[in-house]
């Protein structure tokens, strides 16, 4: 077995594995104590929100010029200068990060100004990590950075939540313990890198001066911020915005369904590694006429698997939060899955369309509607928070309508450039078939037990949609199941 394949491999293992262990976490151990939960979900997602600025696209530059550099011996030189400049940028950031709210102290109301010395002190390690992640995979390591990226924060989140409820710890230790956790990771990366190869520091600028290559890196790295900062806003604004909005309790219920909910998307998480080179040939040779067949074919499994998913959720979360401490609170915010599982499975259905846009000549076009999408996010949340008195329910609603619309934009672009379209008949055959068969499943009657309904309803739902897909032939799950489906599994 190659290098790539073996890493591939684990990758994978280590990813499902890193999956179940948040998933089971959020569902049957963080609904104890909502607030809490709450308060570490609010703090790593902004932390990700501010990260793009201090990074600056540094970490992607140590990708795309690895070759150049390499063959010149100034690969460490670029990593040492990276390093440097991210510590430079955390200066400046944090310097205006305080300015603000002197110059303006009436903010200091905010969660995220009472939260400085967790999110601070978070950044400047999760940005020197993110450089060294990119810097190991060009050794075409990817096993060890996975557990760091992860593993960890999933540990750290389970590890001070256990520390605070379960053992008694203060806030303050139980913090501690989290913030440990990202320093331990970047020390690992930093011991990983060294021991891949030795690393000597190198600040010298003559190298990035000559040929003023500091003029490249700095414009790719620009580009690579302008697309990072709009993807981390769009996905993690939410649990910023709740946390300050609302309060920190609502915030740990939208996560727990969020958690709940990312079941749908496991379809997504090997198929797009057999699928990239396959879009990339095709783009390459412009065949986009057979572009257009495995995009639709690649789309209708990934709706197909993400609308089972989602179907055997909607009978089944009623029952299943009768399992879960203060599952109460998780029921009245039912709303919230409907809303955003409805959404996330429009977004399967459109397949890999923003994979396309990337791998084709108008990569740049992503930055533009990634951005976008986080304007459109935040504007929609902070109307849903400050005009309605909707709660987790708006946010959810403001999700669902901004993420349809940059689903929309990206068929537009793609059908206009490439003639391509994600959408077919036998969707809208599947989502007649889903509606009947939870219709049905929530007309069945109910026994007295919870684990019974728990398992005889989505099992009715399945019956059902499997039993019907075999009469009208929707999907081939039978050659899915025997060839596709442990490649998309096991390979990167």
């Amino acid at each position: 077995m190659s290098v790539i394949a073996r890493q591939g491999f684990k990758y994978s293992l280590i990813g499902y594995f890193g999956f179940l262990l948040g998933t089971i976490s959020a569902i049957f151990i963080f609904p104890y104590d909502m607030e809490f939960y709450g308060k570490l979900r609010f703090i790593m997602p902004t932390a990700e929100m501010l990260l793009p600025i201090v990074i600056f696209g540094l970490s992607f530059s140590n990708v795309k010029f690895f070759q150049q550099t390499q063959k010149e011996g100034k690969h460490q030189n670029l990593l040492s200068l990276s390093l440097a400049g991210i510590l430079l940028n955390f200066a400046i950031f944090s310097i205006l990060f305080f300015a603000f709210f002197l110059l303006f102290p009436q903010f200091k109301t905010l969660q995220l100004w009472k939260m400085k010395f967790l999110i601070l002190p978070l950044i400047l390690l999760m940005a020197l990590s993110a450089v060294l992640n990119k810097y190991i995979t060009n050794f075409k390591r990817i096993v060890v950075p996975n557990i760091f990226e992860n593993l960890f924060p999933k540990i750290a989140n389970l590890g001070a939540f256990t520390l605070f409820f379960f053992l008694g710890v203060s806030e303050k230790g139980s913090y501690g313990f989290f913030l440990g956790m990202f320093l331990l990771s970047l020390i690992g990366y930093f011991f990983y890198a060294n021991k891949l190869e030795k690393f000597t520091p190198d600040f010298s600028t003559d190298y990035v001066r000559k040929d003023h290559l500091w003029k490249e890196i700095l414009n790719y790295s620009f580009y690579g911020f302008l697309g990072n900062i709009g993807n981390f806003i769009a996905f993690r604004v939410d649990n910023y915005m709740i946390g300050e909005f609302l309060n920190f309790e609502e915030n740990g219920v939208y996560s727990i369904i969020l958690s709940i909910l990312s079941f749908i998307l496991i379809p997504q998480m090997g198929l797009f590694n057999i699928s990239a080179p396959i879009i990339n040939k095709t783009i390459a040779e412009g065949e986009f006429e057979e572009l257009d067949r495995f995009h639709k074919k690649t789309s209708l499994t990934l709706f197909f698997l993400g609308a089972v998913l989602f179907s055997c959720i909607l009978v089944g979360f009623p029952y299943l939060s009768n399992f879960i401490k203060n599952g109460e609170q998780l029921r009245q915010a039912e709303p919230v899955i409907w809303i955003l599982g409805f959404a996330m499975l429009f977004d399967l259905a459109t397949g890999f369309n923003g994979h396309i846009i990337s791998l084709s000549k108008y990569y740049r076009f992503n930055i533009v509607i990634m951005l976008f999408l986080a304007i459109t996010t935040i504007t929609l949340n902070y109307l849903f928070l400050t005009k309605t008195h909707l709660g987790i329910i708006g946010i959810a609603m403001a999700t669902a309508i901004s993420l349809t619309l940059f689903n929309l934009t990206k068929i537009y672009f793609n059908y206009w450039k490439f003639k391509v379209f994600p959408l077919t008949i036998e969707m809208m055959y599947m989502l007649i078939i889903c509606t009947l068969a939870i219709t049905l499943a929530i007309m069945l009657p109910e026994t007295n037990s919870n684990m019974i309904n728990l398992l005889y309803k989505p099992g009715f739902v399945l019956t059902v949609i499997f039993g019907a897909n075999h009469v009208m032939k929707i999907f081939p799950v039978e050659d899915y199941i025997n060839k596709k489906f442990f490649k998309s599994i096991f390979k990167f």
